[in-house]
């Protein structure tokens, strides 16, 4: 196309942004899809947390309680852990179910509706060692603008969640340190209150910065689907046609309607003309709409040849400047004509009705 070098200055339109998404290229967040993963995680945890533990205990008692090792036998290994493959399934399966039940969610409200089959395609172009050069350099290239990008914001997250973590430890200080002496159960429930507390600074840090980095990502994907003028214009071209090629069709249906309107011209009860600018034909048939009907117009030329079509076919042609020039502005094309206007058009129908009775006599 040789506009490769071009600014891309205009916004994505709207077909290109659908091709995108059938493509496949849709802004995403890792960070805010880890985040709220991760807090989804943790409000599973809250809500499942006594079933687990109650089915913990069940495990260990059915060990501790069963626990003989004389009975225990190589040749029926699967028998001896299918009890523990039971308990595993009953803790686990639940949670993780869930887990990727919201994980589906949390992506689908992150990007949309998206199915994209050519990211399920295998293209052997990327097994290439050509293109696996070019990863790989792109990967591990320190001074790539996207890799300085990513490890700019590793060490941002590692740096905030982690002092979020230890404010909350070190807030929490005086309680750890009087740890030393008290019951077991006291001991566990402060320890429980910080690593809370721990985990919900943690928590609100990766939210905050999955934010920010859903905004980033944003920018970044509407800079990348940026296109050129002459993108643009080639698009248009695609969907709307090319505009010389409009024109001349346009051009086509203008001539085919106006032929159709001046072979209704034979047929009218009346032209009324202004009396050279103007011309407009009139009918009154009963049966087809209760008021006379405009079924030509024109001004100028055309008005000159409706009014020598309306001669060659006897056509009364009568001259009243206001009514030719009303009809013409308010009234299109089989038009019924309006109920202000009904008198004056009845008045030349009238006098038209009265000349051709007038001649048959």
């Amino acid at each position: 196309m040789g506009n490769d070098g071009a600014e891309k200055t205009e916004e994505a339109t709207t077909r290109r942004r659908t091709k995108e998404r059938e493509r496949g290229n849709v802004a995403k967040s890792r960070d805010m899809d880890s985040a709220l993963v991760m807090i989804a995680g943790i409000g599973l945890l809250a809500v499942l947390s006594k079933g687990m533990f109650e089915n913990i205990q069940a495990m260990l008692r059915e060990t501790f309680t069963h626990l003989n090792p004389s009975a225990f036998s190589t040749d029926n290994i699967m028998g001896l852990m299918m009890p523990y493959f039971y308990y595993l399934a009953v803790i686990t399966l639940p949670f993780l179910v869930l887990l990727f039940i919201f994980s589906i969610f949390i992506i689908r409200l992150d990007v949309g509706p998206v199915f994209a089959l050519e990211k399920a395609k295998f293209n052997l172009e990327n097994l290439s060692p050509q293109r696996m050069l070019q990863n790989a350099k792109r990967m591990f290239n320190p001074f790539e603008p996207r890799s300085l990008v990513e490890f700019a914001k590793s060490i941002l997250k590692i740096v905030v969640v982690g002092a979020c973590g230890f404010s909350a430890i070190n807030s929490r200080k005086g309680d750890l340190l009087g740890l030393v002496g008290l019951e077991t159960p006291v001991a566990i429930n402060i320890l429980l209150s910080v690593l809370m507390n721990m985990i919900i600074n943690m928590c609100l840090a990766m939210l905050i910065l999955g934010y920010l980095d859903k905004k980033y990502q944003n920018y970044e994907y509407e800079k990348s689907i940026k296109m050129t003028k002459q993108e643009v214009k080639d698009e248009y071209k695609d969907t709307e046609g090319d505009p010389k090629i409009k024109a001349k069709i346009k051009s086509i249906q203008m001539q085919m309607a106006r032929q159709r309107m001046m072979s209704s011209v034979p047929t009218a009860d009346v032209v009324v003309t202004n009396p050279t600018h103007y011309a407009v034909a009139i009918k009154y048939d009963k049966t087809k709409a209760p008021a006379p009907m405009v079924v030509a117009k024109g001004v100028d030329y055309l008005a000159f040849q409706i009014r020598e079509i309306a001669k060659e076919n006897n056509v009364p042609i009568v001259e009243n400047r206001p009514v030719a020039r009303a009809l013409y502005n308010t009234v299109p094309v089989d038009g019924v004509i309006p109920s202000d206007m009904y008198v004056a058009v009845a008045e030349i129908l009238a006098y038209v009705f009265r000349q051709k009775n007038g001649d048959n006599t």
